[in-house]
């Protein structure tokens, strides 16, 4: 496991309230990854697949702490991956992701921090 991350995308790259998916040929993981960028400009990052149906949630729509899938509105919170609204009933799984310079890393598999290393932390 990398200790300094695996560099997956600038800062700017992800519009906030939107999301970007990494392939998982590049970060090694079972699934694509969603980078998400909160409106507040945190980022985060679950696997993509949404547990209820194949949907991308990087194209759902992320606010105030969480993503909602764009087939069928399940939501999840960003921080901890936990289902917040049925359909699904799964959660997703959540990866640490820290801001550096203007350059997201990704480390697979990390839980994230409390608080957050993201863009509107310090």
């Amino acid at each position: 496991m990398s200790t300094t991350g695996i560099r997956v995308a600038a800062l700017d790259d992800i519009p906030e309230g939107e999301g970007i998916a990494i392939d998982r040929a590049v970060t090694g993981t079972d699934d694509d990854i969603a980078l998400l960028r909160d409106d507040d400009g945190t980022v985060w990052a679950l696997n993509d697949t949404c547990t209820h149906e194949t949907a991308s949630l990087a194209e759902g729509w992320v606010e105030k702490g969480y993503v909602e899938c764009p087939l069928h509105a399940s939501r999840f919170c960003l921080r901890d991956g936990k289902v917040e609204g049925l359909p699904a009933t799964r959660d997703a799984v959540a990866h640490r992701t820290e801001v550096r310079g203007g350059e997201v890393y990704l480390f697979p598999n990390e839980p994230p921090d409390a608080p957050p290393n993201g863009a509107a932390a310090s």
